[in-house]
């Protein structure tokens, strides 16, 4: 299958170092301390952030002078096609960790002592690049609640098809068989907090497709802030009013 045709368009039209549209908003649950709705074209994630509270189990906890953060992914019964997924399996396990260790990089977590931050996550859409958009929306939840971060977490993720990498897959093309590596930054700190890659690749192809999905975490990165300066615009006009 061509999943990038001579003129260099792929499937859904986009070219190889283009995003899909993403669509952000916050404050979308009213119970939660922050939450937000995160899209990266026709995947969708909604998170929510509860905390800093009292810690549940006291055994959970590491470290008594930094907060403890936890961590639950799920993917909804309707998000994709396969109806036999359970809410629990080894996937949702490992993504859990995977985005409870990347927030963790980026939360002031020795701010926060004896406290419990906990992280909610569901897959509404699914459409290639969970991991990122998960990550991206947790971020902004944080943010939503006031937790203090070092910088904004955000991720994104691009692979190599038909010898072209590509940024910002969707699921035809992370099906296709091809590497696909996700990539986790800090930008302002210009630091690598995740580093994922299904497929071997040869060093120098392997430093074009990271290039290129470090590109596309500062894209995500700004939008992120254009979100955040939004909301607080929105807030300032209505204590004012």
């Amino acid at each position: 299958m061509e999943y990038v045709n001579p003129e260099g368009l792929r499937l859904d039209g986009r070219r190889f170092n283009e995003m899909r549209q993403i669509v952000a908003e916050v404050g979308v649950v009213s119970k939660a301390d922050g939450s937000a709705v995160f899209e990266m074209g026709n995947t969708k994630v909604i998170a929510a952030v509860y905390g800093p509270r009292e810690i549940q189990n006291k055994s959970l906890q590491k470290k008594d002078d930094h907060a403890l953060v936890l961590c639950e992914y799920s993917m909804a019964q309707f998000s994709t096609g396969d109806r036999r997924r359970q809410k629990f399996d080894r996937r949702s396990t490992e993504l859990s960790l995977v985005i409870r260790q990347t927030m963790e990089a980026c939360i002031l977590t020795e701010l926060l002592p004896h406290s419990q931050i906990d992280i909610f996550l569901q897959v509404l859409q699914a459409d290639g690049g969970t991991r990122s958009a998960c990550i991206n929306a947790a971020t902004l939840a944080l943010a939503d609640a006031g937790i203090p971060m070092r910088d904004l977490a955000v991720s994104c993720s691009a692979g190599y098809l038909n010898s072209t990498p590509l940024l910002d897959l969707n699921y035809v093309e992370d099906s296709a068989g091809g590497a696909d590596v996700t990539v986790g930054i800090l930008p302002k700190l210009d630091k690598v907090t995740l580093l994922q890659m299904d497929a071997k690749l040869p060093m120098e192809t392997f430093k074009t497709v990271f290039a290129l999905a470090s590109e596309g975490c500062k894209a995500i990165a700004e939008r992120i802030r254009e979100v955040l300066q939004e909301n607080t615009k929105q807030l300032e006009y209505r204590r004012a009013a």
